[in-house]
């Protein structure tokens, strides 16, 4: 008889939208378990097998509450999406997203929202699926 939980299945990538306006990109916040605000981009842990385009499409609208495009991939990174022990290593794939409108409501697990350009990123906390950027 095994003892303990079953490993998840590997990841087979990290999908990430990258939804901009002029030269601002829209950032997810929430708070941590220390209490700390941390920013990510919109995205999905994708399993093996699964299609990154209607995953995302899917996650960014509820995560953000707006009805994007996904289209291609503006540039891949690999990220640990294991623990810092037992590191297992995933590409990071960045759609370019587009939405008539930009009106967000976020998923309750965010706090909120920002729009940050380039040179405010580095002010905030980054969280752990999104520290490749």
């Amino acid at each position: 008889m095994k003892r303990g939980l079953a490993a998840p299945p590997p990841s087979a990538a990290l999908a990430v939208g990258l939804l901009e306006d002029g030269n601002r990109a829209l950032f997810l916040s929430r708070v941590n378990a220390l209490g700390q605000e941390t920013v990510e981009l919109p995205c999905v842990l994708l399993q093996k097998g699964e299609n990154p385009v209607a995953a995302l499409a899917s996650e960014f609208r509820r995560q953000t509450g707006i009805d994007a495009q996904v289209h291609e991939i503006l540039f891949e990174r690999k990220t640990n999406v294991g623990s810092r022990k037992r590191k297992s290593f995933a590409p990071v794939l960045v759609f370019k997203i587009t939405a008539k409108s930009a009106s967000v409501r976020v998923a309750p697990e965010f706090s909120g929202y920002r729009w940050l350009e380039r040179g405010d990123f580095e002010k905030y906390r980054r969280a752990k699926n999104c520290l490749w950027l």
